[in-house]
């Protein structure tokens, strides 16, 4: 079996060529003095894309390879690894060296980079050959797909005692506490009760990351990706309840004065003090650049805040908003913004939102649902003086892209348990419903189905683990964070969808969770940057690094 560990080395190798060969062709039409210009990028839009979805791709086959290693390494490779890593190999290999799926309808062909010479010298290496041959076949996912009936699954040990345990005790809370009762909650469209998240809080849910001095757990991102998996693949909305105490905890413990810490820290480590963020405006998106909405200092020091801000997730019940805002209109741009922490009274279902200049209205959704949806509209807003982040104006927007990668690492989590919580109901689905005489599970395509989720989720699985444990090392890993969210929500979507195929007409049904599931998977490839987004930032960063170092 673990001859094809050696055989993934030697594919990974020419894969790498390859992507190095594409990456020049674009440097030299992106790029012609030696830095990215980002008119003739705009221009590029398609390749430049199509190539960030290659370089992650590429990511993910070397993180799924180091997997298989340290899984062989500890003598725990099994058959349903080797198969595992051979149709994950032999797919994404013959997307990189054919055409890979950016969306349903976007396919990126090595014609768009000018590099279909270097794509046939790529599927002609011997070791890329094989796995294209014998990777992904009618015959290895047969036998995958027996193999998860009978209960195997991809080893999942992480080679540290913590979280091992860490993982199985949010699986236990999530399978008792979470699963038989989140597609009730999302019927009613109703909130996660109180009483769950005080449970979540008890098992240290919201300060997974927050230093053990101010009442955390201070396990670090890999522990957190752990966590939001799991929990996620009980019912998104559980994963996502963290997601805001991760961004509002990192936000002060890197940039909060002494006092800002020993305030907020423990109270929201403890689940006393409940975040949302407050960037999202109605009409900038993802330009926070545009970002309008005012902040005014008062004679006493305080600030009123006015404008609008739209997409905030569990603003009602919420105690404490992180909120970009403009301090200094005369600066446009980024250096004009600033980061309030602004307290608010916690909401009811009658009165939402107590506070005096402050309203919302829900906005409803499809799925992820559990915490709810608003737009928020702020005139003369009170905030104590003590509430801009750090003391400082105009780094606000400097202090929020220290969380991105954190959270995106986070919602690719999410995506993972989501894309598990699909395949747990679709295996089950093709293992007890009959049709023709003979369980779903028998019929080829159903069974490739199933064979194919497990592959896809097992590699956004290991790139989503690679950049938590850069992150871990304290290493910049806005690249990694971006391709594991990239590849992550495709991966939910793909496994939500083929699952409700699976259950046929049921899985169009409300009754049925898979419904939900599919719901709650489509926002993954739009929120902390939508896979457009994601896709520009890997693409323009990796062509800079590139022709910045020829330049030097």
């Amino acid at each position: 079996m673990s001859e094809w560990i050696g055989e993934a080395r030697a594919a990974i190798a020419a894969a790498r060529a390859y992507c190095d060969a594409v990456r020049h062709r674009l440097n030299e039409r992106v790029a012609p003095r030696g830095v990215p210009d980002p008119a003739l990028i705009a221009r590029e839009q398609h390749a430049v894309h199509g190539f960030a979805w290659a370089a992650a791709t590429l990511a993910a086959i070397e993180a799924t390879c180091d997997w298989a290693a340290r899984a062989a390494g500890a003598g725990r490779f099994t058959e349903a690894d080797s198969l595992t890593l051979r149709i994950a190999l032999g797919e994404a290999l013959g997307q990189i060296a054919y055409g890979l799926p950016m969306s349903a309808s976007e396919v990126v062909r090595p014609s768009a980079f000018g590099c279909e010479a270097e794509a046939r010298a790529l599927t002609a290496d011997p070791a890329v050959a094989r796995l294209l041959g014998e990777g992904s076949t009618t015959e290895t996912r047969a036998a995958l797909a027996a193999l998860l009936a009978d209960g195997a699954r991809p080893d999942e040990t992480l080679g540290d005692e913590t979280l091992d345990l860490v993982r199985e005790q949010f699986r236990a809370f999530t399978a008792e506490r979470i699963r038989p009762h989140a597609h009730g909650w999302h019927l009613a469209d109703a909130l996660i009760p109180d009483a769950v998240i005080a449970e979540m809080a008890q098992l240290g849910v919201f300060g997974v990351c927050i230093p053990v001095e101010h009442g955390g757990l201070g396990l670090g991102k890999l522990a957190m990706a752990v966590v939001s998996e799991e929990l996620s693949r009980g019912w998104i909305c559980a994963g996502s309840l963290g997601t805001r105490s991760e961004i509002a905890g990192e936000l002060i413990a890197h940039n909060g004065t002494p006092e800002q810490k020993a305030h907020f820290l423990p109270r929201i480590a403890d689940g006393s003090c409940l975040p949302t963020a407050v960037f999202t405006e109605p009409d900038t998106g993802s330009d926070l650049a545009a970002v309008r909405t005012r902040a005014e200092r008062q004679p006493d020091g305080s600030w009123k805040v006015t404008g609008a801000k739209t997409w905030i997730t569990h603003a009602a019940r919420a105690d404490l908003m992180t909120m970009l805002v403009r301090t200094d209109p005369a600066q446009p741009g980024y250096p004009g913004l600033s980061m309030l922490l602004a307290t608010k009274a916690r909401g009811t279902p009658e009165v939402p939102f107590p506070d005096a200049g402050i309203d919302g209205s829900e906005i409803e959704v499809l799925g992820y649902r559990g915490m709810k949806e608003y737009a928020l509209g702020f005139d003369g807003f009170g905030v104590a003086a003590d509430g801009l982040l750090g003391g400082r104006e105009g780094q606000g927007f400097k202090q929020l892209m220290r969380t991105f990668e954190g959270a995106r690492i986070q919602t690719a989590a999410r995506a993972v348990g989501v894309a598990w919580n699909a395949f747990d109901l679709a295996l089950d689905y093709a293992l007890g419903r009959k049709q023709f005489g003979q369980p779903l599970i028998a019929f080829p395509r159903v069974a490739d189905k199933l064979a194919l989720m497990v592959a896809d989720i097992v590699m956004a699985r290991e790139l989503t683990y690679l950049a938590a444990r850069a992150k871990d090392r304290e290493a910049r890993c806005d690249i990694e964070a971006g391709m594991a969210k990239l590849l992550a929500a495709r991966t939910a979507w793909a496994a939500a969808d083929n699952a409700v195929q699976i259950h046929g007409g049921n899985g169009y049904a409300l009754e049925y969770p898979i419904s939900r599931v599919l719901c709650d998977a489509r926002i993954l490839n739009i929120f902390e940057g939508a896979a457009e987004i994601q896709a520009q930032v890997i693409g323009r960063g990796l062509l800079g690094a590139q022709a910045q170092a020829k330049a030097a």
